[in-house]
């Protein structure tokens, strides 16, 4: 009993619901290794004793958490309006030219809220309140200011007449009660709702590296990015084109190819940069040595067009770090130096770590865990000394941050020129890699000796490890989020919108034990007001959406949390059932309208393979069935021909059952006739492509994350030919009536706290 209630202080689950079954305990040995990476000591039964006690003490004398939410526009939580009469209260701004803030009072006999917090401090999770409805979320007039004092029945106030209000930001709040102590938080205080999508819109979305043109580099770069978001949005009418994460790869070798497994979510890859885009690369003196590596890339990349090559990420970055490095030898004018200091002072220390890491992983390997001791440590005296001796290279790595940071703005440029509403849509991975840059840099801030996956579910019954350690709920509220707020905002510095991958890490995560099976993992939560709040507040900055992947096993309460914050899911075409009742396919205007909805994705087969079965055939030569080939076969038809028969009677298929490449039409129109705000388009399905770009449950079975896209017979297709190419602009012309060029939003709205 005493562990079950040491766990649930710290927001660890002791049992676990999977679907409908019974709730199923998670072991103990488990629970207790969590708390330890939690830092709290519960091995033996003294242990969880004085663990507990000093727990609860904590939380009784607390006045304050690490962290307060306060939504604009909406009541105080717990955390404010449970402060004692007479406690004071200052606040010291994010932005220190900002005009201050007045010292405040408590009064007594003040409103009291609803709310509750928790024995830990935290306030009540958004999963477990029921979503408000949009109305009923008080819009005061731009500048007006409740003071509890209103027209007869016009109701409660919304905030009492003592808070002073402070504008959207994160700030410090110090407070003060009467004869005790003063206390101190992070104060965020966030607009409502992210940004909205336009009214309605369509685009593209790709993986990046597989979008070769014939001037890249032997994969798909930025250069390639900008066109084709200037030719699908000027040619098109599209409204956005979605990217795989451009995050920083671990080098290996091989590098692994996977962009949901970086080095650093934090800053960019370089090998997706445009070399001869760099200002300085037409000023390079040895041309010799640059041509040749501009011949050497040609081949490369005509072997991937031309032989049916996978696609080289080492070769590919083993050719564009030579010309960086002479481009690199060219002095910056004056004006250009001054932005690059400029960038170094903006991002700071997070830079410096990032580059660090890569000039040290030069010299000892890509995984910091095998350095040297003393260099396991950012902060250490011996890692200082061995900055200054790697100087030149830590140089060179921000030098690379730089240009690439440049790159994705051009892109985003690109794409609003175009009259793109929203523009490049950027992916946020789950986690880092283990040895990579983040999680050497942030150690304070993840969990040591665990790791992010999933619980065993209907679809795999061992449950999944990903490999990527999770951040400490606890080390984030003490850093007021400091890690996740510099993550967003990198993020979002070039972004139309920001796709989070498995949003459902906002509130709990699947931590796995290091040594254990995911089966023997357990639930960790997170306090979702400040995740969301943070979210929302940089997402408001940028003046950029936000889409959330919800799909599979989703936590009561999470999809209405989110939607309340004005943070759209993901609906994909094959998931979208009446799960409840017939388990048919759910009619379109039954579909949510706050979503970006697709046929298929990256994860998934092409819609052209599943139609014609091939996946079906693949899963079977890679051995990866769990039922004989003719019954998988014989129920992949059924469900096929369930919704051709569906696509017919709802007279989406005038070209008939059986043409595939009408279907794949059909089931765009499908798309249409559904109110989702965004409708994407899985570029390799305009051209009939066959091949996953990543298969679930395989390494090196299979070649994840390194095809280019290609036709129905599996040729190689560029750019420039897919832009020429029939059946993408006949599928493209099912979606003209979404074609819109509003003008497009380029900044946030005014920060004000009450708007």
């Amino acid at each position: 009993m005493g562990l079950t209630r040491l766990a649930a202080l710290h927001g660890v689950a002791t049992s676990h619901s999977p679907s409908a079954d019974p709730a199923v305990p998670v072991p103990d040995d488990t629970v207790v290794a969590v708390l330890a990476a939690l830092g709290v000591d519960a091995t033996t039964p003294e242990a969880v004793r004085e663990s507990l006690a000093a727990a609860e003490s904590a939380a009784r004398s607390r006045l304050l958490p690490p962290t307060v939410v306060v939504w604009a526009g909406e009541p105080l939580p717990p955390a404010l309006t449970g402060l004692p009469p007479g406690t004071t209260l200052d606040i010291r701004l994010e932005d220190p030219g900002a005009p201050p803030v007045p010292r405040t009072r408590v009064p007594a006999g003040r409103m009291e809220s609803a709310g509750r917090t928790d024995p830990a401090g935290r306030m009540e999770s958004a999963v477990s309140r029921p979503a408000a409805p949009q109305a009923a979320v008080p819009q005061p007039a731009a500048g007006a200011r409740d003071v509890g004092a209103g027209d007869a029945g016009a109701g409660p106030p919304v905030t009492p007449a003592w808070w002073p209000e402070p504008p959207f930001g994160v700030h410090r709040l110090t407070v003060r009660a009467p004869g005790g102590p003063a206390a101190a938080c992070t104060l965020v205080v966030a607009p409502p709702r992210a940004p909205a999508p336009p009214a309605r819109a369509h685009g593209f979305l790709v993986q990046l590296y597989s979008l070769l043109s014939a001037r890249s580099w032997g994969m798909g770069d930025l250069g390639d990015l900008a066109d084709l978001a200037t030719w699908s949005g000027r040619a098109l009418g599209a409204g956005f084109v979605q990217v795989n994460p451009l995050h920083a790869a671990v080098p290996g070798d091989p590098t692994d190819p996977s962009p949901y497994r970086p080095s650093s979510r934090r800053f960019p890859d370089p090998v997706h940069l445009r070399v001869e885009d760099i200002p300085e690369y037409g000023y390079v003196t040895d041309r010799g040595a640059l041509d040749d590596l501009r011949r050497r890339a040609a081949s490369l990349t005509g072997t991937v067009l031309d032989k049916g090559a996978l696609i080289d990420r080492d070769a590919v970055w083993e050719l564009k770090r030579r010309a960086l490095e002479l481009v690199r030898e060219v002095p910056l004018t004056p004006g250009r130096r001054a932005a690059y200091c400029d960038f170094l002072a903006a991002q700071g220390r997070a830079l410096e770590d990032h580059a660090l890491w890569c000039a040290l992983a030069e010299v000892h390997g890509p995984d910091w865990h095998t350095w040297p001791a003393a260099l396991r440590d950012p902060r250490s005296r011996e890692t200082a000394r061995a900055r200054g001796e790697l100087l030149d290279r830590v140089d060179f790595h921000c030098r690379l941050a730089w240009l690439t940071d440049g790159q994705l703005a051009g892109a985003q440029r690109a794409a609003l020129d175009a009259g793109m509403p929203v523009g490049i849509v950027h992916d946020l991975a789950v986690g880092v890699h283990p040895g990579g840059a983040d999680s050497w840099a942030q150690q304070d801030a993840l969990a040591p000796g665990m790791s992010v996956g999933a619980p065993p579910d209907a679809f795999n019954a061992r449950g999944q490890d990903w490999g990527l350690p999770p951040w400490r709920p606890d080390a984030l509220a003490a850093s007021g989020y400091a890690p996740y707020r510099g993550l967003l905002r990198g993020l979002l510095a070039h972004a139309g919108a920001l796709r989070i991958d498995h949003v459902m890490g906002l509130f709990r995560l699947w931590w796995v034990p290091e040594g254990r099976p995911p089966t023997e993992g357990t639930y960790v939560g997170y306090d979702a007001e400040a995740m969301l709040a943070v979210l929302v507040l940089e997402a408001h900055r940028a003046g950029a959406v936000v889409l959330g992947e919800d799909l599979g096993t989703v936590e009561p309460g999470v999809r209405e949390a989110l939607a309340r914050r004005g943070v759209l899911g993901t609906s994909v075409l094959w998931f979208e059932r009446d799960w409840t009742g017939t388990r048919r396919p759910l009619a379109p205007e039954r579909w949510r309208a706050d979503c970006l909805a697709t046929v298929t994705t990256h994860d998934l087969p092409s819609t052209a393979a599943r139609l014609t079965g091939d996946h079906v055939t693949l899963r079977h030569r890679l051995g990866l069935l769990t039922r004989p080939l003719a019954v998988e076969a014989a129920a992949d038809a059924t469900e096929t021909a369930e919704w051709t028969g569906h696509l017919s009677r709802l007279g989406l298929l005038p070209e008939g059952e059986g043409d595939e490449e009408g279907t794949v039409r059909a089931l765009h129109r499908f798309l249409l006739r559904t109110p989702a705000r965004l409708v994407g388009v899985w570029l390799p399905d305009a051209l009939g492509d066959r091949r996953p770009q990543n298969l679930p449950g395989t390494w090196d079975q299979y070649p994840n994350w390194r095809l280019p896209v290609a036709d129905a017979e599996g040729n190689p297709v560029t750019l420039e030919e897919l832009a020429a190419a029939p059946r993408l602009h006949r599928l493209m012309e099912v979606l003209a009536p979404l074609r819109n060029r509003p003008r497009p939003l380029r900044g946030p709205a005014p920060e004000r706290g009450r708007e």
